[in-house]
């Protein structure tokens, strides 16, 4: 019975029709008209109020329609097609061209305008005629595989230099993302059913500039799709139907035991393809969907906050084949550290490291430095002498490793000819030295930095996520400090905060600038820092990846869009714009209180420094090797073997503090940083008390 056959009904009727589903729960034929026989009924006491309508049954006899159980909350169902074209194009007008047919059999004929193009849909009601044509609409856009492109198509643009503090949004809510949402059975087949981002690519990881340069680029008019639907199915299906008969191989299984990971590989037309899974089901379907994007051009994920975002400079590698060769790196590194996770030492919340690549091919990789860490040290523990680590947390004692390997390379130049060949460094034209051409850092952290990347990221980006719902609200962007003992961030206050050293050995909580926050300054200054600047050009990070909690929006805000109006930067210091991507098998969230210690491995150490996050020393009380000590000492070395060779002059180095201050064009790069940081009303950088640097190496 169609909704317009109802109007006839009896007023009794009324609320049936009105809360019925048309869309999902279609009217039954054995339904039939209230009488009033329902009304004669009693109801336990007699009562006189109104009963449910009645029913036929299957025997013909008259029955009370049996009461509905309350239902548990499901998935969320699918959205229409009108309300996706509504929140595409608000606003549309639909008009009724026609209404043909008998009176208990009409047929409708909708009409809707969407960019001077009139789609039109038939129904035997207006609602579903209205929905035929809404559909139609939204078909005509499917052959846009990604938003970007289908919301120009549908003259709508959006704004890449957002202003994140500002409460008007230039941009709708809700990104364009694809219309329609296959009614999933099981979820583990499905891309990113748990939160995955996009999977990995062809285990072909060798590839050549030029190529690279041309898969990262889109054709200007992509053309629809010449396979067969993929709406409900999992990519092994859809390659089954494309290549029939394909035996898939079990290739390897690694992880922890509440992490596992399986890598499937499958040959097609020659090629090997692989897929990792915390299952071989879903490792399967990986390797299936990467063969799909390879050979086919069906890309199933178009979920925006999953999407990797590529860097502004030289890419040498396909982003998913990179992030996902740089993780499973980074934790087969700490597997081997920790004896395969058994060690008391392998318990941790975040684990990060740094990879670096010197070439087009990832199989080359080598990984520099693997961490982890969640905590700050107490203030009362801090060092005058620079012999305590201020902040444990995994991604800053990952870049305090890098920090020692640098110097290694620049000793490696400066011992005799054959170690020089072997140095990633040159040197400059422009004095000092300077990375090899094609040598490339790529730090790994296994969910999303603290501070502004973390906090509006609590979960993994779903199916139906659109991307950052309200991107210009105050609190996007904002900076935001780590606080002393414990987890988690607060925004810095609006006026300047002035940390003092008698203040936080009285009690003063000692704050700490977020992961975030550090990352964004890393994309000015560079990782190599003030003391190695005074050598080497700056250095930065060519790839950021995330292990879990990949959120595109929001990460690529946090570590360079909020700043993306800095002026006045010195010659060779940038706003650095790495590869922003997550992982195909996120990593599953890490249970249990968060360890009170901090691990850190460089190459080259023979195992493990264990450090008491509190204390920012070892439980020994001894001063760790990634101390500013030791790293400074490290520094005096090189300099009384290659004072001639600094970027800039320095006579005598003495104070700590004093030596970081020569360095007059980082220092002038970092105050252009807090001024962007000011300038965009995100707050003013909160600094550590300057007695804290005010030490010798003959003290």
């Amino acid at each position: 019975m169609d909704i317009d056959d109802e109007e006839n009904m009896s007023s009794s009727s009324t609320d049936v029709k009105e809360n019925r589903n048309m869309d999902n729960v279609p009217p039954k034929d054995g339904s039939v008209q209230n009488t009033g026989e329902g009304s004669q009924l009693s109801n336990g006491g007699g009562s006189s109020s109104r009963k449910r309508p009645l029913e036929e049954g299957s025997n013909g006899h008259s029955k009370f329609r049996p009461k509905k159980r309350k239902k548990t909350p499901g998935p969320v169902l699918p959205k229409n097609a009108l309300m996706q074209l509504n929140e595409i194009k608000p606003g549309l007008q639909y008009k009724l061209l026609s209404q043909t047919g008998p009176v208990h059999a009409p047929i409708f004929v909708m009409a809707v305008e969407v960019n001077g193009q009139v789609f039109e849909g038939s129904g035997p009601t207006k609602k579903k005629a209205k929905l035929h044509a809404a559909e139609k609409a939204l078909r005509s856009f499917v052959q846009f595989p990604n938003a970007s492109e289908a919301h120009l198509a549908m003259g709508r643009t959006l704004s890449v230099n957002t202003d994140f503090t500002s409460d008007q949004a230039d941009f709708p809510d809700t990104l364009f993302n694809g219309f329609e949402t296959p009614v999933q059975t099981d979820n583990s087949f499905y891309l990113g059913s748990n939160g995955d981002g996009s999977y990995s690519s062809s285990i072909d990881y060798s590839l050549s500039s030029s190529t690279v340069a041309g898969s990262l680029i889109q054709s200007p008019l992509p053309t629809p799709s010449p396979y067969p639907s993929t709406s409900g199915k999992n990519p092994v299906m859809i390659l089954n139907e494309l290549r029939p008969g394909l035996k898939y191989e079990f290739l390897s299984e690694s992880g922890e035991s509440h992490a596992k990971n399986f890598v499937m590989a499958v040959a097609v037309d020659g090629q090997t393809f692989e897929g990792s899974g915390r299952n071989k089901k879903l490792a399967k379907a990986r390797a299936a969907q990467s063969a799909l994007a390879s050979l086919f051009n069906m890309h199933l994920d178009q979920t925006p906050s999953r999407q990797p975002i590529p860097s502004e400079g030289l890419q040498l590698h396909l982003p998913q084949v990179l992030a996902d060769a740089v993780a499973r790196l980074v934790v087969d590194k700490f597997s081997d550290l920790t004896d395969n996770f058994t060690s008391p030492h392998a318990r941790r919340k975040v684990l990060a490291g740094i990879v670096m690549t010197t070439g087009t091919d990832v199989k080359d990789a080598q990984v520099i430095s693997v961490s982890t860490g969640t905590k700050c040290i107490n203030g009362e523990y801090m060092s005058d002498r620079g012999l305590a680590l201020n902040d444990c947390h995994a991604e800053i004692i990952s870049r305090r490793c890098l920090l020692k390997f640098l110097y290694t390379q620049l000793e490696l130049f400066v011992s005799n000819k054959e170690d020089q060949q072997k140095s990633i460094f040159i040197k400059s034209e422009r004095g000092g030295f300077k990375l090899k051409e094609n040598v490339q850092f790529h730090l790994y952290i296994s969910t999303s930095p603290c501070g502004d990347a973390r906090i509006f990221s609590p979960h993994e980006a779903a199916q139906e996520d659109q991307g950052d719902r309200h991107p210009n609200r105050k609190a996007r962007g904002q900076l935001r400090t780590k606080i002393e003992s414990g987890e988690g961030t607060i925004p810095v206050r609006s006026t300047t905060t002035i940390q003092t050293w008698d203040g936080v050995l009285q009690g003063e909580r000692l704050l700490t600038m977020s992961c975030s926050d550090k990352i964004a300054r890393w994309n000015v200054l560079g990782i190599q820092g003030s003391l190695l600047s005074l050598f080497v050009e700056p250095i930065y990070f060519s790839s950021i990846i995330l292990g879990s909690l990949y959120h595109g929006d929001h990460l690529s805000r946090a570590v360079y869009q909020r700043i993306a109006e800095i002026e006045d930067l010195p010659p060779l210091y940038t706003l650095n714009r790495p590869l922003l991507s997550g992982i195909s098998n996120a990593e599953a969230r890490q249970p249990g209180k968060a360890p009170n210690f901090s691990v850190n491995w460089t190459v080259g150490d023979t195992g493990l420094e264990v450090i008491n996050a509190t204390t920012g020393k070892d439980e020994m009380g001894r001063a760790s090797r990634l101390c500013k000590h030791a790293l400074y000492s490290r520094w005096m070395r090189i300099h009384a073997k290659l004072s001639s060779s600094l970027r800039s002059k320095i006579l005598k180095p003495n104070l700590y503090h004093d030596t970081k201050q020569v360095a007059t064009k980082y220092q002038t790069a970092k105050e252009c940083l807090f001024k962007a940081f000011l300038k965009a009303g995100l707050g003013a950088w909160v600094e550590k008390p300057i007695e804290q640097d005010q030490f010798s190496l003959t003290v």
